[in-house]
């Protein structure tokens, strides 16, 4: 089977890797270098903590396993597992998120101020936090490339720097995409486009309506090792990574900021992230890049995974992708190849089918 994937980030890198293994001819197309949009300006957060419901819950506790089955595969250090400690919510709020966690089975346990200090003694300690265990952290932008290098070896192809200008339909199925170098054919067409998608399925009248999510990410100097964890609190997402630097939403509540336009300049927010930062760690730190990318959100927030529209054709788009990303592959290539999913893994992916914005 021949297959085209329009979008070389962290969805299209993993699915590409995936498909290939069983067996398919893939090509992954992108307007820009593989993970160079969204996937490339992610904080790279592994979890299920922050989730919308029981089957959003469901969803990303199953990729946090996927995520650990890739990097046994590929023996990928990408992928890391230091956990998170989560001061977000405090007193009764933070006592109801400890509460449903433990109740949905998730690896939750409190620390107190003074076991907090124990584990991250550069950090002014809140009187209470959460420690999410499994928790982990990811460079998206490395595993999209282990993930073609890997794929490659299965004969994946990348196209980098062409776009994608529309979806081919012949006789009501999608046989290809268009591009300025002309029309290139395939079997299925997956879009894994990021927030491209909404444009290029509404050209053919399929309906996966986007939110204007902007988001920007700051990169400290680099450190000396300073965080063993992911941390969250109220004011400020944080974490380090292995080459020392401090990475940062410059948004103060980035999960549930749902701001559709920057609101200031991008060096006054990425100062004032590394104030907070500077807050949190008592020392003074610099920054020395910010990126801007717009997070691909659905308008309901929630994933969208399957096949849409005319026959051949397959949609995934969603925000988080860093944590998704491994399961959503798997469960694509298999769907894409024809092979039959568990009913486990049908319930997994009912909730966030593309037919629910159709009417």
């Amino acid at each position: 089977m021949k297959v085209i994937i329009v979008g070389a980030g962290i969805i299209g890198a993993l699915t590409a890797f995936r498909l290939a293994e069983r067996g398919a001819e893939v090509t992954v197309i992108d307007a820009g270098q593989p993970a160079g949009a969204a996937s490339g300006a992610s904080f790279g957060w592994i979890n299920a903590s922050f989730h919308a419901d029981q089957d959003h819950f469901n969803l990303r506790l199953a990729a946090i396993a996927a995520h650990r089955r890739l990097a046994a595969e590929l023996k990928s250090d990408a992928i890391r597992w230091p956990g998170c400690l989560c001061w977000e919510a405090q007193g009764d709020a933070l006592d109801e998120q400890h509460k449903t966690l433990k109740s949905l089975g998730y690896a939750v346990s409190e620390v107190s101020e003074k076991e907090f200090s124990a584990l991250e003694p550069e950090v002014s300690p809140p009187q209470r936090a959460l420690l999410f265990a499994d928790e982990g952290a990811v460079d998206l932008t490395r595993l999209a490339s282990e993930a073609l290098q890997a794929g490659a070896r299965h004969g994946v192809r990348v196209l980098a720097g062409l776009s994608v200008t529309a979806l081919q339909e012949t006789s009501g199925r999608i046989t290809g995409v268009q591009t300025p170098a002309g029309v290139l054919t395939a079997d299925r067409v997956i879009v894994a486009a990021g927030v491209a998608t909404e444009q290029l399925l509404a050209a053919i009248g399929v309906a996966v309506p986007m939110l204007s999510r902007p988001g920007l990410i700051v990169r400290s100097e680099p450190l000396p090792p300073l965080l063993r964890h992911v941390l969250v609190s109220s004011g400020q997402e944080l974490r380090q990574t292995p080459q020392g630097h401090l990475l940062a939403p410059t948004s103060a509540g980035h999960q549930g900021d749902s701001s559709d336009t920057v609101p200031e300049a991008p060096d006054v927010l990425a100062s004032r992230a590394m104030a907070r930062v500077q807050d949190m760690i008592g020392r003074p730190v610099a920054w020395e890049q910010v990126t801007l990318a717009f997070r691909p959100v659905p308008q309901d927030g929630l994933p969208v995974i399957g096949a849409c529209g005319p026959a051949g054709l397959y949609v995934t788009v969603m925000h988080s992708g860093a944590t998704l990303a491994p399961l959503v592959a798997e469960l694509a290539a298999a769907e894409v190849m024809e092979s039959a999913l568990s009913n486990t893994q049908l319930a997994l992916l009912s909730p966030y089918r593309p037919a629910r914005f159709t009417g």
